[in-house]
């Protein structure tokens, strides 16, 4: 069966009432840009496009039914870099402040973390070699 449409975006619309200090964060904790800003919507892009995020007021005036205000619960943004020690050395030059140190997991990523100003926790993550032998007892 063929797809319904083919997608030329994907983001996530985080609604806070905190979309100026989401934008300023993202601008210069991040490098993103801002791609289109309103009194009641930001949307930001990474520098290259390869991912978006968008905040949006509680107010919006065509929101769609159903985004209640984000708690900061219930959600985690990935994002996936080559390199997870020099995207955390730019956040903390940048002065960024994480909530998870950098770390290497025994699953197989190299990550640290942090949450926004909507709440919205960031994980950034680099993909690893995982210890020997971890994923042996999820195998099927």
């Amino acid at each position: 069966m063929a797809p319904l449409a083919r997608y030329q975006d994907r983001y996530p619309i985080v609604v806070t009432p905190d979309i100026r200090a989401c934008q300023a964060f993202w601008e210069q904790r991040l490098g993103w840009q801002c791609g289109f800003a309103s009194s009641w919507f930001v949307w930001l892009c990474a520098e290259d496009g390869s991912a978006s995020l968008a905040f949006m007021a509680p107010d919006h005036p065509s929101a769609p039914p159903g985004p209640e205000t984000f708690s900061g619960q219930g959600l985690c943004f990935e994002l996936q870099v080559a390199d997870a020690a020099a995207a955390h050395a730019d956040f903390l030059a940048r002065g960024g402040v994480a909530g998870l140190s950098l770390r290497d997991e025994a699953f197989g990523q190299r990550r640290f973390g942090f949450r926004d100003p909507s709440g919205l926790w960031v994980d950034v993550v680099e993909q690893i070699e995982p210890q020997a032998g971890f994923w042996d007892r999820y195998r099927v």
